[in-house]
């Protein structure tokens, strides 16, 4: 049986909530905003805040898909903070993903 861990060990975490957001989008493209809170552990509000967000900075698209939407993401586009620029999100993804997409 796993077990969690204690609280004080689940107060922070290496990645953000826009990694978290967009590892989840990685994994499926056309998950509703409302999955992608519960997995990331924030609000739907927080979920679309950051696909703004996201959208704004070109690093993801939003597109249609009958009534859903779907997500593109720019995966060629370098890491935003200079210790990981010369690293492309596809990268990221692809390294934390690799479990998962394989």
């Amino acid at each position: 049986m796993k077990q969690n861990p204690p609280s004080n060990e689940r107060q922070w975490t290496f990645l953000t909530n826009h990694s978290h957001v967009l590892i989840c989008l990685h994994q499926d493209v056309h998950m509703r905003l409302r999955d992608v809170a519960d997995r990331v552990g924030i609000t739907e509000r927080a979920v679309q805040r950051i696909v703004q967000e996201l959208e704004g900075a070109g690093v993801i698209t939003r597109q249609k898909d009958g009534r859903r939407n779907f997500y593109r993401i720019a995966k060629r586009k370098p890491l935003r903070h200079p210790l990981e620029s010369h690293c492309k999100l596809g990268d990221l993804l692809d390294l934390i993903n690799h479990e998962v997409v394989a």
